[in-house]
């Protein structure tokens, strides 16, 4: 009895659950499936781009100012970078033209364009009212920059130079096509005796269009407008001084004309606090008291209240309080003086040639005015028309903005173009100073304070200072969340005016400002470092820009 008790195994819990061979094995296969199809996608995602995503792994900055995960490839979808020749179809997403290698490297994930041999085409004058702002209009400007006749290699589309070469002169590459002028109405020679000459001088009306944008910096803009997932925005880059267009870059010109006024939102609290400093001149003398949600306005929130949250001008700047604006604009300026400031920053009028003038609506009543006077609504301007402010924001002056440099014909010959309107002023030069030391807050301490800083807290642009200010509002036509970003840099002594604009749907991937300071980064930094004076690798003159010369003084 005591050896089988001894000899007999313990007893086995049938509560107790063995694991299953089976199981084991279908989990083996799982797993070798998975690794299978993995495997198998990540091979033809290879094949299909591997530049592409080299190039934007290169290109990315060393200290970004958001995570933002590489999307990939966008297809040729209709409305975004639709070229304006209906002639040049776009290319599937993937593919390039029949000179592959000259796209490569070059789009970075935009939809490739065919490309062709160069060749004089006839376009309207409208084209001349708006520079070339979507990606696929670009490119089609960079492939006319030969005349006929002449070879097309793909070195020779972006001209080689060293850094320091560009350094040393003036003359960037800028970009330039060539256009057919014959039987057209160019701006400057609307008289039929410049028409005429133009086209017997001229090999039949050919002319070379230059224009202001730096094509380098261009293609940096739609890169950062591309790794933000912009499907709706416009980004422009302006030299305050000059009143020259750097870079104007559109990813929905069908959808989004830039051309086009939309809700102007914080933005117009420049001008309002400019109206404010041109009647006191010492900021440290507007103080405000503003009680709950500073953003949220009513009726019973346009005085100012007995007890409450103070202000200063700087801070409510910095943090865009709607409260504090909309009691100044009431209490402080009142209609009749914040409708002329508008005027004199341009807001009423068209900021150039091709675009919409501003819409100002008028204020029925003391919540109107409210409104209008903190950017909630009554406002519409361009993307341009907030460039302009660079400009008034530097010495008080203000500079028409323009993008073309100059045009000549086929003999060399400069066609004279209407002048630039001379500057006039609008604030005093010590108003323009405040302006710019208050609004560096927003950029340090203030809504755009994370765009502006490495995850570690340091600085972006290192001693480079900016003086910004955001925008968000609503709207419609498209529809959808309005933001803004507008600055300059440096702050103490502007060279460079960034705008960027942006409307969100349901899902968003970067802010403007976050944006508008990857811009800022890629003028006045080179690697890790960041200096004011490298902004002038961008705002020199073009070596072979020369005084116009009028076609009919020729003769």
């Amino acid at each position: 009895m005591l050896l089988s008790l001894l000899a007999s195994r313990p007893r086995r819990n049938r509560y107790r659950r063995r694991p299953s061979r089976l199981t084991a094995l279908g989990k083996a296969a799982v797993a070798v499936t998975a690794t299978a199809f993995l495997a198998i996608g990540w091979a033809s995602q290879a094949s299909r781009s591997p530049e592409p995503l080299a190039v934007e792994r290169e290109r990315e900055p060393e200290s970004a100012v958001r995570p933002v995960s590489a999307p990939p490839r966008w297809p040729a979808v209709a409305g975004f970078g639709a070229s304006l020749a209906p002639d040049t179809p776009a290319a599937p997403a993937g593919e390039s033209g029949p000179e592959g290698d000259l796209d490569a490297g070059r789009s970075q994930g935009f939809a490739s364009q065919p490309v062709s041999p160069p060749s004089v085409q006839a376009i309207p004058a409208a084209l001349l009212q708006v520079p070339p702002t979507s990606h696929a209009r670009f490119e089609q400007a960079r492939q006319r920059a030969f005349g006929p006749g002449t070879s097309f290699p793909a070195a020779n589309l972006v001209p080689a130079a060293s850094p320091a070469a560009a350094r040393a002169t003036t003359g960037r590459p800028r970009l330039t096509e060539w256009l057919d002028a014959s039987g057209v109405s160019l701006p400057g020679l609307s008289a039929a005796r410049g028409a005429e000459s133009l086209a017997r001088d001229s090999a039949g009306g050919r002319v070379r269009v230059e224009y202001s944008l730096d094509e380098s910096l261009t293609q940096e803009v739609f890169e950062i407008l591309r790794r933000g997932r912009v499907e709706r925005g416009v980004a422009i880059v302006i030299d305050p001084r000059t009143g020259r267009l750097l870079a104007y870059a559109a990813t929905d010109p069908n959808g989004m004309p830039v051309e086009r006024a939309y809700p102007a939102a914080s933005i117009i609290k420049v001008i309002t606090a400019a109206a404010m400093l041109e009647q006191r001149p010492d900021p440290t003398a507007w103080d405000c008291l503003y009680e709950g949600n500073k953003y949220r306005l009513s009726e019973r929130r346009l005085d100012r209240p007995k007890r409450g949250n103070p202000a200063t001008l700087e801070e409510a700047i910095a943090t865009s309080n709607n409260q504090c604006f909309s009691q100044w604009a009431i209490h402080g300026l009142g209609e009749p003086r914040l409708r002329r400031m508008l005027e004199l920053f341009g807001w009423t009028a068209r900021p150039a040639i091709g675009h919409a003038a501003g819409e100002v609506e008028l204020a029925a009543s003391r919540y109107d005015l409210g409104q209008l006077g903190s950017g909630l609504d009554g406002v519409r301007v361009t993307p341009l028309h907030v460039a302009s402010l660079a400009s008034v924001l530097t010495d008080g002056r203000l500079v028409e903005p323009r993008w073309i440099d100059r045009v000549v014909d086929a003999d060399d010959r400069v066609v004279g173009l209407p002048e630039q309107a001379t500057p006039r002023r609008v604030i005093h030069p010590r108003t323009a100073q405040n302006l710019r030391e208050l609004m560096v807050a927003t950029t340090q301490r203030g809504t755009a304070r994370r765009a502006f800083r490495t995850r570690r807290g340091v600085p972006l642009l290192g001693p480079v200072e900016v003086a910004g200010k955001t925008g968000n509002l609503n709207g419609s036509n498209p529809s959808g969340r309005y933001e803004w970003f507008f600055g300059v840099a440096p702050a103490n002594d502007p060279t460079i005016g960034v705008v960027v604009l942006q409307v969100h749907g349901h899902l968003w991937w970067a802010r403007s400002s976050e944006l508008a300071a990857n811009i800022l980064r890629s003028v006045f930094c080179e690697g890790s470092a960041c200096r004011a004076s490298l902004s002038a690798r961008f705002t020199g003159l073009p070596a072979t820009a020369r005084s116009p010369v009028l076609v009919t003084d020729l003769e």
